[in-house]
């Protein structure tokens, strides 16, 4: 992994602002589990950070809010891989994806549409049709 991290369009997050922390990962591995560090924990720090748009910024806090710690660090961990190296590149992947969305435009407000009256007005004319014909049905006349 070098260089930025690219968030959206030209907005990036320098290297330099993030911090790699590596230990030994959980679960099966080979003949070197036990002494390789291939888990990735990555670290951002939100709160500080000059790299993103003042509005983005905001925004990415008030919706990782339950995701963030007390200073406000976003962590990412990634270790379903065997390699420290493929580990890496999902942590970043993994938190490119988590502020693409959190600093994503909140969606357009949907305006209500009216029904055109000609539709409405065909709807009761069917359906007078229909309880005339179901009204012809009952007895009567038949004996």
């Amino acid at each position: 992994m070098s260089g930025p991290l690219v968030i959206r369009g030209s907005v990036s997050v320098p290297e330099a602002e993030l911090v790699w922390r590596f230990s030994r990962s959980s679960g099966p591995g080979g003949q070197h589990v036990n002494t390789s560090d291939s888990q990735v924990e990555l670290r951002f720090d939100l709160a500080t950070t000059e790299a993103l748009p003042p509005v983005w910024k905001e925004r990415a806090l008030e919706r990782l809010a339950g995701r963030l710690t007390a200073e406000g660090v976003l962590i990412v961990k990634a270790s379903e891989h065997r390699s420290q190296w493929r580990n890496r590149e999902a942590a970043a992947a993994r938190l490119t994806a988590i502020l693409a969305q959190a600093t994503a435009p909140p969606p357009k407000t949907r305006r209500p549409t009216k029904i055109p009256r000609g539709i409405n007005e065909r709807r009761l004319r069917v359906k007078k049709q229909r309880g005339q014909t179901k009204r012809g049905r009952s007895g009567g006349g038949w004996d």
